[in-house]
């Protein structure tokens, strides 16, 4: 058979492509060892299999269970406007990229992490949060190549934030858990440069030190004063599974902490939408698809549900196709009417030419259009940072 999709992220197994023949029962077993349940075949390139349900079908069943999310509304969440919190917002992203770069040269130089500056950090962007996540949120997309590593723990953190907060639970663990989020990726520092930014596939030894960076980041934390139980849940089992099937304790099911379950689910999602040299992010709704998809093994269900009502089915800073054929950008969420985001209108997708900015309330009920799908930002060569800026 040819494998045409493993099934899984980018950094979660060692092949150098995720595209490739299968040529023997040793290939077979490493897949079934690094937790990969089911993958995909092209059946042109290689052997088919009875009974195999076809891509289009599991994309089909995805976009029914997204639609059925949705119509799970929830009491919307009092919050205060986008404009209003941006700024703030913006300043908060670049101090905590700031922050978490200086805090992986000094853990490197061996000193210790200077917590009286990560802790009024994390209180500012709980606060942004709980005023307007449609602020803080989008800018997690926002990520160059060269800062990836930094930026990830950044977005970690809001996510995780914006997640806790739709889960109700109360502020000061919210706090510790967005403690752990920014500092979960810690380890890495004890991994080289040339692995952690590597322009291609790690080789399998290379794998193996990437993946050592949870152990490091357990033992930086706990020679950190200051750290609770939580922050080291959220940091030591962002990359244990469902199923077992993760690392570095192989922990399952309710063994793995409400925090653990949170990180694992919050990780993969931004890694999945992030852009890096060697491949390219995937449109949020898709990567909701993925991690949907995903939760039979790999995450808990029922999280991944809750966690699809957070960010909504088409997550703020996301681009999607109207009825009209318009492109939009989704600014704000409804969290009663997941399928009906505000968004700025920008493009017109059938003209291929751009339109005057238009703000356009889906849920309104003078609105016409309609969402149809998501789209990719670089499928029509569209500059999402441009628009993500208020004052239109």
């Amino acid at each position: 058979m040819f494998v045409h999709d493993l099934n899984c992220g980018w950094m979660e197994h060692p092949f150098l492509n995720s595209q490739f023949p299968v040529k023997s029962g040793a290939e077979i077993a490493k897949i079934r060892s690094l937790g990969i349940h089911e993958l995909y075949i092209d059946t042109e390139r290689g052997a088919d299999v009875a009974d195999a349900i076809p891509q289009a079908q599991v994309r089909e069943a995805i976009g029914a269970q997204l639609q059925a999310i949705a119509r799970e509304a929830e009491k919307p969440i009092p919050r205060v406007s986008r404009e209003r919190e941006f700024q703030r917002a913006r300043q908060l992203q670049s101090e905590a990229n700031l922050i978490v770069q200086d805090m992986v040269r000094d853990i490197r130089l061996g000193k210790q992490i200077e917590m009286e500056k990560v802790e009024p950090l994390v209180e500012n962007m709980v606060d942004s949060i709980f005023s307007s996540p449609d602020a803080l949120l989008p800018l997690a997309h926002l990520k160059d190549h060269d800062n990836y590593t930094f930026q990830h723990s950044v977005s970690v953190c809001a996510l995780m934030i914006a997640f806790a907060r739709g889960l109700k639970l109360d502020r000061p663990i919210i706090k510790e858990i967005a403690m752990g989020a920014l500092l979960h990726d810690v380890g890495k520092a004890k991994v080289p440069d040339e692995i952690l930014n590597k322009p291609a596939k790690l080789t399998e030894a290379e794998f193996g030190k990437m993946q050592s960076h949870v152990v490091q980041s357990i033992i930086i934390l706990q020679h950190t004063p200051g750290i609770t139980q939580i922050m080291l849940d959220v940091a030591g089992q962002h990359h244990e599974r469902h199923d077992g099937s993760g690392y570095p304790n192989g922990l399952k099911g309710d063994e793995i902490s409400l925090y653990g379950k949170m990180g694992a689910i919050v990780d993969v999602y931004d890694a999945l939408t992030s852009e890096r040299v060697y491949k390219k992010g995937m449109p949020p709704t898709e990567a909701l698809g993925k991690l949907l998809e995903w939760s039979s093994h790999h995450f808990d269900p029922e999280m991944v549900k809750l966690y699809i009502k957070t960010v909504g089915i088409y997550p703020t800073g996301s681009l999607v196709r109207l009825e009209s054929g318009r492109l939009g950008i989704v600014l704000e969420q409804h969290a009663d009417k997941l399928m009906q985001p505000h968004i700025l209108v920008v493009y017109n997708s059938k003209g291929q030419h751009y339109l005057k900015p238009e703000h356009l309330d889906l849920a309104a009920p003078d609105c016409r259009d309609r969402v149809v799908g998501h789209e990719a930002f670089d499928a029509w060569a569209i500059d999402p940072e441009k628009w993500l800026t208020p004052g239109l």
